[in-house]
């Protein structure tokens, strides 16, 4: 039985000499696995990918149905990584979960040394969907947008297997994003610097007012592709800690 935070957080590349931690939130729909080549390519971070209950390695428990409270559970997960300068990124979704968990840890007293929310933009809050928004489109209809994201191949949605173990918990994160949404809170503000990383043709971009979350730094990002540029074009320069120049 895997302990608390090996439960929550997958570390496959050990980096023992790494100057910051960095901890990644897979978007809707996503898991871990996506994330699992980044320590390869940032060789001064550790990187952490955060596996979320319903899917994968956890496909046996229920899926989280209340955002704010997936964050504050993984905050206690995340806490004893305080040891580094411990940066979040989140994706889509996951910029709200990584929001959410860094909100978490300043309460508990650990600092986070940055918040980097990709696939999200500076904009004023949407209106947000109704409750009839959650149940509206059918698997067929939600299949459709997967692939028109850019995120899912095309033969591995038809796949009957997929679509009977993915989209369930699919449905079940739109939920959850949806209620975070309807009821979302700018309180309270974040101390560290956020950054947000935005494809230029990005149509599908979380949108919410990130200088207005946070009492530090601001800066917006915007790099080539659509909402899912990572899986082709990952940020990595803007993850690795700056050095130091010697003298």
């Amino acid at each position: 039985m895997p302990g608390h935070d090996e439960l929550w957080l997958q570390h496959p590349v050990p980096r023992p000499d790494a100057r910051q931690r960095l901890v990644c939130f897979p978007h809707a729909g996503g898991s871990a696995v996506i994330f699992r080549d980044w320590g390869n390519h940032l060789t001064d971070t550790a990187v952490y990918a955060v596996r979320y209950p319903g899917r994968a390695e956890r496909i046996d428990e229920p899926a989280p149905d209340d955002l704010p409270a997936l964050g504050r559970r993984i905050a206690r997960a995340v806490a004893q990584l305080g040891d580094l300068p411990l940066a979040l990124f989140g994706h889509s979704m996951g910029a709200g979960v990584a929001l959410e968990t860094a909100r978490s840890l300043e309460s508990l007293g650990v600092p986070v040394s940055h918040l980097f929310a990709s696939g999200s933009r500076n904009a004023p809050l949407p209106a947000p969907p109704p409750p009839e928004a959650d149940d509206a489109h059918d698997d067929p209809a939600t299949v459709a947008r997967l692939i028109s994201l850019g995120g899912t191949d095309p033969q591995l949605a038809a796949d009957p297997l997929f679509q009977e173990l993915v989209l369930p918990y699919i449905r079940s994160d739109g939920r959850m994003f949806h209620a975070y949404m309807r009821s979302f809170s700018p309180e309270p503000r974040l101390r560290c610097p956020v950054t947000t990383i935005v494809g230029d043709a990005d149509a599908d971009a979380d949108e919410r007012p990130w200088p207005e979350l946070t009492a530090g730094p601001f800066r917006e990002v915007v790099v080539p592709g659509d909402h899912f540029y990572l899986t082709g074009r990952p940020p990595f320069a803007l993850l690795e800690p700056a050095r130091k120049e010697t003298p």
